[in-house]
């Protein structure tokens, strides 16, 4: 067997493996299609996470695919189930600095719990789209974080997977959507998923459009865009104080980029509004919601896999990955 390790900054390479023996309760899944997420390329940029001196990192934790092997210790899990994988419920979470990586074709899952863990497929959802599972649930933890409901005016900055799952599922609740990305393709599949708009932010004047689109409203002497709430899945670092200086009162503005350098903000501008700021990380409740909402929104997720590429050209598959022509890279493991 193989798996993808981080060796060095930049240096990732596709090992020989040998899996170790599985306790009493583990499980062993014989994974079928492996999504590359945007915290495996950051990840490889810094050189792996929690990696020893000399040692590896191995990554990869949007997996799909078949149990073969149940623990004695085990229960509600069976062999033959198709299933996923919650990362951040493993005991040694993995792809995200543990001795286990789910670019690999047979996975340990150490500690396994169904319901938790462990969650079951929907009947007749293909591996593929099954893999997407954690990703669309980081994007909807951030639209919960954002409180979007029907009827919100929302701009959502950045149309990788994560912003575009956003637009989706803000799309599915009936709000109002407006995509912000650099890139044509990505804006494309953001109209494609039902965006009211997409615009390359430096080609326009922002606020102006917004107002066209959101409406107008008044803070002070100053006019504000009508926009109820912006989610920054982009991570450049003039965004928070370009959303200050046109939100209304009592907005909000979900960051769910990572930053990886501290950004000043203008708390003065920001006082008047009385706008909400904050985070949203990972997805502590929503991956059960997602796999259940997965038949009804099957044919748009279709979509969001912009390439496949077999195990053995991973390599190439971080390449394309990395550039803003791409959506979901897809691994096929298995198959």
């Amino acid at each position: 067997m193989h798996v993808l390790n981080i060796h060095e900054v930049d240096d990732v390479r596709l090992d020989p493996y040998q899996m170790p023996v599985p306790g009493a309760k583990d499980v062993v899944i014989k994974v079928k299609a492996c999504g590359i997420c945007g915290s495996d390329l950051s990840y490889i940029k810094v050189g792996g996470i929690h990696r020893r001196p000399g040692g590896v990192t191995p990554i990869g934790h949007e997996a799909a695919g078949e149990v073969i092997h149940v623990g004695k210790e085990v229960n509600d899990i069976a062999i033959g189930q198709r299933v996923v994988i919650n990362p951040m419920q493993t005991s040694s979470y993995i792809g995200s600095g543990g001795p286990e990586g789910a670019f690999t074709e047979q996975l340990l899952v150490r500690d396994a719990r169904a319901g938790d863990n462990i969650l079951l497929i929907p009947n007749d959802i293909p591996y593929d789209i099954a893999a997407l599972t954690e990703p669309l649930a980081v994007a909807l933890h951030g639209v919960n974080r954002a409180q979007a409901k029907a009827g919100d005016n929302i701009v959502v900055f950045g149309c990788g997977p994560i912003g575009l799952g956003m637009v989706m599922w803000l799309v599915d609740r009936g709000a109002n959507v407006v995509a912000l990305d650099l890139a044509t393709e990505r804006r494309e599949r953001a109209m494609d998923l039902g965006a009211q708009a997409a615009f390359d932010p430096t080609q326009i004047d922002l606020q102006a459009e917004l107002v066209k689109l959101h409406g107008s409203a008044r803070i002070f002497s100053r006019e504000a865009v009508g926009t109820d709430a912006f989610i920054d899945a982009a991570g450049a670092p003039n965004i928070l104080n370009d959303v200050i200086k046109m939100a209304k009162f009592q907005s909000r503005l979900v960051i769910t980029a990572a930053y990886m350098k501290p950004v000043q903000i203008d708390l003065g501008a920001m006082l008047t509004t009385e706008m909400t700021i904050t985070t949203a990380v990972g997805y502590p409740d929503e991956m059960p919601e997602v796999l259940a909402a997965l038949p009804r929104l099957r044919d748009k997720l279709d979509g969001m896999i912009s390439h496949h590429y077999p195990l053995e050209n991973i390599i190439e598959a971080l390449a394309v990955a990395a550039t803003p022509a791409s959506a979901k890279v897809m691994i096929d493991i298995n198959t």
